[in-house]
């Protein structure tokens, strides 16, 4: 475990220690919903202060697209799990809020492709049945520091419900990427296996547009 993850993993059991020993009058507690680029979630919110929240989060999001690598036509199968936790800094006491934390847990890309016609693999054609079939992975960062600004009323009107917009962006290091063959007449040859690895390179090229990834949220709150 990594000094940031202890550091905000620390904060994140604070808050929940805080948040245990509010009564319910207290109105500093809250739970939410959100929906965005990072999938759908779930939220836990506690006030410090009129301008500090602390802030923990779960967001899961799993589908299937077709995408292509390198000029290879996939299908790419997105599987992030990303618990978080955050601090919302409230400069001036009202909803207008800038964050800073991080997202946490496996996020990967997995990629399945069968081509059907002669494909260039590494700089070198190959036929479909040289190839046979390509499986590969895309693995980011399991911990990527988030900043962003956004618009949260859940401590600053009357009432149990709130509001929250959040934009901004979590950053990672290189994803990385890892491609095999199998099935194919050519599958265990070293050449084939040399330009397999050329090829792996091209799609890391491609991958490193996520090492910053947008992220955009839109959720409800209930405070206590």
């Amino acid at each position: 475990m990594t000094r940031l993850t202890s550091l905000f993993a620390a904060t994140g059991l604070a808050a929940l220690a805080l948040a245990s020993t509010a009564s319910a009058q207290d109105g500093r507690f809250a739970v939410g919903g959100q929906l965005g680029t990072p999938g759908g979630g779930v939220s836990v919110l506690y006030s410090l202060s009129p301008n500090f929240v602390v802030r923990g989060s779960y967001d899961a999001l799993k589908f299937d697209r077709d995408d292509s690598y390198d000029d290879i036509d996939y299908n790419a199968q997105l599987d992030f799990s990303s618990p978080g936790a955050f601090i919302d800094w409230h400069p001036t006491g009202n909803a207008f809020f800038v964050s800073a934390g991080a997202f946490f847990g496996a996020r990967d890309v997995n990629l399945d492709a069968t081509p059907t016609t002669n494909t260039n693999i590494g700089g070198t054609v190959f036929t479909p049945a040289q190839i046979g079939n390509l499986t590969g992975k895309i693995e980011l960062e399991s911990t990527a520091p988030f900043v962003g600004i956004g618009y949260d009323n859940t401590f600053t009107s009357p009432g149990h419900w709130g509001f929250r917009l959040l934009a901004g962006a979590a950053f990672g290091d290189e994803p990385q990427v890892d491609l095999n063959a199998s099935g194919g007449t050519l599958s265990n040859d070293p050449t084939f296996q040399a330009q397999l690895a050329q090829e792996e390179a091209d799609i890391q090229d491609d991958a490193d547009n996520f090492k910053v990834l947008p992220v955009v949220q839109v959720g409800v709150t209930y405070r206590f």
